[in-house]
């Protein structure tokens, strides 16, 4: 395997987790009724679709092929959400937790990434902007959170 394959198999990844971000974030909007917090949901989908859009381009970019669609895990917790949402007293606060949950992990992929010492500096920094809004999004959940609970 080739430096932009490998590159680019290591955007993939990236690129299927804020699939499943954003379609995540959508699956929450139709949750909760809290008018603010379906405004949150809606932004934090479009930054995820942004996101998305940038990795796409990286990735064509060193002339491979991007994902076309979240994974499996992704569905499965987002219909984790769903059904946590129906059984739970306080829903929107339940689905706080496993939004919260969910960027962890992708915080967790892109600290991950960030580490190895092989990356464009290009690609570096586009890591790096998106690691950033994914920590101020957990911030700004945590927040988000205390207020509905």
């Amino acid at each position: 395997m080739n430096y932009s394959e490998k590159i680019s198999n290591k955007l993939n990844e990236l690129l299927i987790k804020n699939y499943d971000a954003e379609k995540g974030y959508l699956n929450a909007i139709d949750n909760v009724d809290n008018s603010e917090l379906k405004m949150f949901f809606k932004r934090r989908a479009s930054e995820r679709s942004a996101f998305a859009k940038e990795l796409r381009t990286e990735i064509l970019q060193y002339g491979q092929i991007p994902e076309d669609s979240g994974s499996f895990k992704g569905t499965m917790h987002r219909n984790w959400m769903s059904l946590k949402s129906t059984f739970t007293s306080n829903n929107e606060e339940a689905i706080l937790e496993e939004a919260i949950k969910g960027e962890e992990a992708s915080l967790e992929e892109y600290d991950k990434l960030l580490k190895e010492n092989n990356l464009p500096p290009t690609i570096d920094s586009l890591i790096a902007k998106h690691r950033n809004a994914i920590q101020a999004a957990i911030n700004t959940e945590k927040v988000h959170e205390e207020l509905v609970s």
